[in-house]
């Protein structure tokens, strides 16, 4: 167990309510406390898409408790990696981020069987970022 995580790493789409809390999920718990990792959304929603926490859970994890967060400057300053999935212009841009967009279907308004696919994409991405991750410490 590190003591300082090895990157901070911010998930944006419109409603932090799908896309970026399962990322956020996902990364918690495949790379645990060697990540700091962090939501948020352009547009708030109310909650989180009840389809999002159940394709989740069916993977054995828990986005239940989450709360969908405001985008502030802070978060994308105090992050090394910034991950929008459709939030366009609204995140601001700080030199020596690294900035990834990634294009994930929105799983807003549908049934938990369209949103696996998407789980399963965002699955995919976040073990190469963990990868990315791991690579950029074994260089420094």
């Amino acid at each position: 167990m590190s003591a300082t995580p090895l990157a901070s790493v911010l998930f944006v789409c419109i409603h932090n309510a799908g896309r970026s809390q399962m990322a956020a999920g996902f990364l918690r718990h495949l790379a645990g406390d060697r990540v700091e990792v962090r939501s948020a959304g352009s547009v708030p929603g109310d909650q989180i898409n009840p389809s999002a926490v159940a394709a989740m859970a069916e993977l054995g994890i828990d986005i239940s408790t989450q709360k969908p967060k405001v985008l502030t400057t802070e978060a994308v300053q105090a992050s090394d990696y910034v991950i929008t999935m459709g939030c366009g212009d609204a995140c601001p841009y700080f030199p020596g981020k690294k900035y990834l967009d990634w294009q994930l279907e929105d799983p807003a308004g549908q049934g938990v069987e369209a949103v696996r696919p998407i789980r399963d994409e965002i699955k995919g991405l976040i073990e190469d970022l963990i990868s990315d991750i791991d690579a950029q410490q074994k260089a420094n």
